[in-house]
């Protein structure tokens, strides 16, 4: 099981390098392969305690969950502040050192790097699991629902494992360790999953009759009344109610969420529904904040007024759809006008 595992690790990392993926998750996802792969090898009866290679084998394999961690931020498009990053890495790298080099005898680093890695773990699951519902992409929601458990499953559950016998990796109980690979196995070809896709032109089976290729930007009749009623919602203001949800507003078209989340996917072209409604309220924001008439109107009122819950997650919003903050914005457009 743990030659198979890493065969799949060493094919899939080769699919990482050589494919089409964005530099920041490329990354992340070679890390958590050759992580993987190191802790299959440093987990193995086959490497000597002794053996000069393991710390460094070891140093690698502990990011694994940093990497799984990272992976995660990135595919949900949650980009990982790199404070936090920064933290985390330092502390696995402390961990490790004491491990190895300032109190080998002791269990300081493996508690720093047990108690860190589950954090990751959990943060993983928070992010996963929070954005699900704004998630508009439905092969991600899908990974939002299974990646977690695996990961928590496998990685989590070792962790867990491993802090309450004090027990390190290669020292397991026979049937723990049957778990475990089959566990790192399971989260390989559920990566596989996403990562190797069938080519149509060499491998599908082709049609010998032709047929009439549908636009992809062609709305079915039923889309057309659908994306004429959210327009009129959204007109109304409809996107001011506070928390507004993407089920919240199919009650409201009286139509299934599934329909509504891929006509504003698919067809309108967006990913999440926060971003969908954030391009309606940070158009009525600017046109609030350029106004005169209004100008010692707090930017905190402005944005409850819109349907935000805070006013960090307003900033957040307005500084990526326009660069600025609204207090910079409001300077520029008054001093313009």
């Amino acid at each position: 099981m743990r030659l198979i595992a890493l065969g799949v690790a060493t094919l899939l990392l080769f699919m990482v390098l050589t494919g089409d993926v964005r530099r920041q998750l490329r990354i992340a996802l070679c890390g958590l392969l050759v992580g993987s792969g190191c802790y299959l090898l440093n987990s193995s009866p086959l490497m000597v305690q002794g053996s000069p290679n393991r710390p460094f084998i070891d140093l690698v394999s502990l990011f694994t969950p940093f990497f799984a961690w990272q992976v995660a931020l990135h595919l949900f498009e949650r980009e990982p502040h790199w404070r936090t990053t920064t933290a985390a890495s330092l502390a696995l790298l402390s961990g490790w050192f004491i491990g190895y080099f300032l109190l080998p005898a002791g269990n300081v680093g493996f508690y720093i790097i047990h108690l860190v890695a589950l954090v990751l773990i959990a943060d993983l699951l928070r992010n996963a699991y929070a954005g699900r519902s704004d998630d508009l992409i439905e092969k991600r929601r899908a990974l939002r629902l299974w990646l977690p458990l695996l990961v928590a499953g496998q990685a989590g559950g070792v962790l867990l494992y491993e802090l309450i016998t004090g027990v390190g990796s290669g020292n397991h109980d026979p049937r723990i360790e049957i778990i475990n690979v089959a566990l790192i196995l399971a989260l390989l070809l559920f990566a596989g999953s996403a990562l190797l896709q069938t080519d149509p032109e060499l491998l599908v089976e082709t049609v010998r009759e032709p047929r009439m290729e549908r636009s992809a930007h062609e709305l079915s009749p039923s889309e057309i009344v659908l994306k004429a009623q959210l327009e009129q919602t959204m007109t109304e203001g409809f996107w001011r109610t506070e928390g507004l949800t993407i089920a919240t507003l199919a009650a409201r078209l009286d139509t299934p969420e599934h329909r509504l989340r891929a006509l504003i996917n698919r067809r309108l072209g967006y990913r999440n529904f926060s971003a969908f409604l954030n391009m309606h309220r940070i158009a009525e924001a600017k046109a609030i904040l350029a106004d005169r008439d209004r100008v010692d109107l707090p930017v905190l009122t402005i944005a409850m007024d819109l349907g935000y819950n805070s006013l960090p997650t307003f900033n957040r919003a307005f500084r990526e759809l326009t660069g600025q903050t609204p207090t910079d914005f409001r300077r520029v457009a008054i001093g313009q006008n």
